[in-house]
């Protein structure tokens, strides 16, 4: 009989099922009340119950277990001197959605070389988020495979479903299933329509195909994640953080009856894709805080140790705390403009 089937397909490689991988790397009692405690703390601030405002922040991905956890124990500290103010998470992003092609991120190149050693991609990056929980930080990640959150989702407590995603049917299913806050960000070209669709949809019940702790393939059945919420970006129409775009969404999110607060990226297109325009997003948004709006209940920053980014191969290796991908803000500036943000939530508070 003549083969018709998989002929694009070079091989099938086993995989460690969840389970397998959870016991090896177990999660602790201490680690599990840090992500149930963080999550119940987001979801408070998003229904407007705390007072104070998220920021989620960290390299654009990550590829280095030593610098990501010396940036992680730095947050920790930082968060420890505004909690009252600001609750902090950290940003652990191990997939890369690429436009075309490119480095797709710890989880899938954990060797940078173009091996795709993905078991051992998923087994590093479960041991940095439980290195991450060990130290009392949140983590925040972007899911892309549908597969990955029953492998790492225990250690999440925010997750986005990114610009490229929020309209997949797929991606809106497997957000309804999840455990944690979800943010949606605006489509590439700015489009809020679609975010609000995608909460709409995460919010119901689904049933769709996926795997089991065992690895086995099954049908999920969800209830619908309350707490999804948008996350404005900007798109190639142009920046989104502004208070009369800020304005525009409330008014979409009120015909939606989407109850839950705003986050907005200061980076990517808000940013014009130069990370050092995230500090004028920042101050505005900082400003439309202060002057009362509630509607905005947090901001994102890409942000490592040192600013800017390197490549792949580069001639005398990779330099340690620097981005691979998107470039960041270092650590000196992710601390300035924090501690900025944590004075104008305190001011609000103060005043409104």
């Amino acid at each position: 009989m003549e083969i018709i089937d998989n002929l694009n397909i070079r091989c099938f490689k086993p995989l460690i099922t969840p389970q397998q991988l959870k016991s090896e790397i177990p999660q602790t009692a201490e680690q599990a009340k840090v992500v149930a405690s963080s999550r119940q703390t987001i979801q408070n601030i998003l229904v407007g119950q705390d007072r104070r405002r998220i920021v989620i922040t960290g390299p654009c991905s990550l590829h280095d277990a030593d610098a990501t956890l010396e940036y992680a124990r730095r947050l920790k500290k930082l968060q420890e001197e505004i909690a009252d103010r600001v609750f902090l998470v950290m940003r652990t992003y191990f997939e890369k959605p690429r436009t075309t092609l490119g480095w797709k991120g710890i989880l899938y190149d954990p060797r940078l070389d173009g091996s795709y050693d993905i078991e051992n991609g998923i087994r590093l990056s479960r041991r940095i988020l439980s290195d991450i929980t060990s130290i009392g930080l949140p983590a925040a990640t972007e899911f892309l495979d549908p597969i990955v959150p029953q492998y790492l989702s225990d250690y999440i407590s925010w997750a986005a479903i990114g610009a490229r995603t929020s309209e997949s049917q797929i991606h809106r299913q497997m957000a309804s299933g999840l455990s944690m806050p979800i943010g949606f960000k605006n489509a590439t070209d700015g489009n809020l329509e679609i975010a609000l669709d995608g909460i709409k949809a995460a919010l119901s019940s689904h049933s769709f195909l996926g795997i089991d702790q065992n690895g086995k393939v099954i049908i999920a059945e969800t209830t619908g994640n309350k707490y999804g919420h948008l996350v404005m970006r900007g798109g190639t129409s142009g920046p989104n953080y502004t208070s009369e775009y800020v304005a525009f969404a409330e008014v979409l999110l009120r015909k939606a009856q989407i109850p839950n607060g705003i986050i907005i990226d200061c980076s990517h297109a808000n940013s014009h894709k130069n990370y050092k325009y995230q500090r004028q997003v920042l101050f505005d948004v900082a400003d439309q805080i202060k002057n009362g709006n509630k509607s905005i209940i947090g901001i994102m920053l890409e942000s490592f140790l040192k600013e800017g980014k390197q490549s792949i191969g580069a001639p005398g290796g990779l330099k340690f705390g620097i981005s691979l991908t998107d470039s960041c803000i270092g650590w000196e500036e992710t601390e300035e403009l924090i501690r900025f943000f944590a004075e104008a939530v305190e001011s609000a508070s103060l005043t409104h």
